[in-house]
């Protein structure tokens, strides 16, 4: 063989080897990534050539595949698209979002637990389908939820999450503005590319789920967590008096930005003592920013993380946003964290959270919304268990907040949520947005019954169309957080 037909050889054989290794590195190596690469439409148009799983709402499917007329078979489809969007999220051919993708695998038929009952399947030339999600979701719940919010008008931008206490099912969880899955949903290619592009330009972000992705300033709802945070260290109980005042001048601060008021409401004289319960009724900023000076910013920051602040612990929606406390604050940043301001922030989830923490006697616990998951012929393949998260502070502890809190909707600020026979504990917040342009966020959470809770909320109106003179959080969130109530109650 002369040299050149040699190099030749040589160099196919080259060829071949690193075709070899390239195919090889490929199939096994980068077999999984490309698999779960979101632009993998291979991957999607197989999909959409079987039939996919359903999400349910007790027996009611929220998010079902029926039969197709064109190449892809089956088109997904959202009997209530509007309500429940911010939780099914939508399957696409330009991917998946909240459960649609968290849940993927027992949806599409991947998941392990599936593979007897598809290869049973394929034997009897039956094609595949997907495990259905049962969602912890109370309908009831989570129409008066969605019925609340969007009575406050069209512009409406808010969330609501109600939560079972014992046990951290999340009963509802309604986003708005929200936007219709079945459009993102279409086998007309065109026309979902073109609606993606709106929705995500959108400057009110209505693929967010505000439920547990949008975190702001929790105002004065966040006064449980500095009440509590008092009593757990001994200084103060429900029937004690605490540090009042018209105004009160934030230690290290000078003129006139660090001067607290209460905007009219009866917080007694400066130097005065109040009782503990008239400080919450009225919501005195005064009183919570001294209360917040005399616990520390250590162990308000360990009682806040107590109730779920800068944690990481719902799975079933991603992203997450992480509710924060801030933990590296001077005196005059603490009197402010102290009403839920300066840089604490906080998802209707989390305080959903802190109010059903302090419902189940202290202990939190982690919240889910997937119940079951199960095969296409309703076999149980997993069930969620319930599991603490933390215990926040003590039952003892917890029963002095509630009893403020109780009073406070008996007697105070948070009267529009109150039942009739039965005790409701709550909390209203009001806070600055720190823009002049821009009205102030309204917050509401609540449980009841307060001596056994079977359901706590939180509501967060972030914009509504109304005069910036009538936002409040009682007026606001409290006849929303009534309806969810008593949706679970009766």
């Amino acid at each position: 063989m002369n040299k050149p037909i040699r190099t030749i050889s040589i160099f196919c054989l080259l060829l071949f080897l690193a075709l070899m290794i390239n195919a090889s590195y490929v199939m096994y190596w980068k077999a999984g990534a490309l698999n779960d690469d979101a632009r993998n439409r291979r991957v999607i148009q197989a999909a959409y050539s079987q039939e996919r799983g359903a999400i349910l709402v007790g027996r009611t499917p929220v998010a079902l595949s029926v039969e197709s007329d064109d190449e892809y078979l089956f088109q997904r489809t959202y009997p209530k698209p509007l309500m429940y969007a911010p939780i099914t999220g939508y399957f696409s051919y330009y991917g998946a979002t909240a459960v649609e993708q968290t849940q993927n695998d027992i949806l599409s038929g991947d998941d392990p637990r599936l593979f007897v009952t598809n290869t049973v399947d394929l034997l009897s030339s039956k094609p595949p389908k997907g495990g259905n999600v049962t969602l912890t979701i109370d309908p009831a719940a989570q129409q008066a939820a969605y019925d609340g919010l969007t009575g406050l008008g069209p512009d409406t931008q808010g969330g609501v999450v109600a939560i079972e206490p014992s046990t951290g099912k999340i009963l509802a969880m309604v986003s708005l503005p929200t936007f219709d899955p079945n459009q993102l949903a279409s086998h007309d290619l065109r026309a979902v590319a073109k609606r993606s592009k709106e929705l995500n330009a959108d400057p009110t972000e209505p693929l967010l789920n505000r439920g547990s992705q949008v975190r702001l300033p929790p105002g004065s709802t966040f006064k449980v967590v500095t009440a509590a945070a008092a009593i757990e260290k001994g200084l103060y109980d429900a029937d004690s008096e605490v540090p009042g005042g018209e105004t009160y001048q934030l230690p290290l601060t000078q003129g006139p930005t660090g001067l607290i008021d209460n905007e009219g409401r009866d917080c007694g004289a400066n130097g005065s003592k109040i009782p503990f319960a008239q400080a919450m009724e009225n919501s005195c900023n005064t009183s919570f920013a001294q209360i917040a000076g005399e616990v520390g910013a250590e162990d308000m920051a360990a009682t806040a993380e107590g109730f779920g602040f800068n944690q990481q612990y719902f799975t079933d929606i991603l992203p997450q946003a992480t509710s924060e406390f801030p933990t590296d604050i001077d005196d005059a940043q603490l009197g402010q964290t102290g009403f839920g301001q300066f840089d604490v922030s906080a998802t209707p989830l989390q305080m959903a959270m802190v109010a059903a923490g302090l419902g189940n006697g202290g202990s939190v616990m982690k919240p889910y919304l997937v119940d079951e998951k199960q095969s296409a012929d309703l076999d149980v393949l997993d069930k969620t268990d319930p599991e603490e998260l933390s215990r926040a502070v003590s039952p003892e502890t917890a029963a002095e907040v509630t009893d403020l809190m109780v009073s406070t909707v008996a007697n105070g600020t948070a009267s529009p949520a109150a039942i009739p026979g039965i005790d409701v504990a709550g909390k209203t917040g009001t806070a600055q947005t720190g823009q002049s342009d821009r009205s102030p966020y309204a917050w509401f959470i609540s449980f009841a019954p307060a001596e056994n809770p079977v359901v706590a909320v939180a509501v967060m109106i972030q914009n509504a169309d109304i005069p910036r003179d009538e936002i409040a959080g009682g007026l606001l969130g409290g006849p929303i957080a009534k309806s969810v109530m008593e949706a679970v109650i009766r």
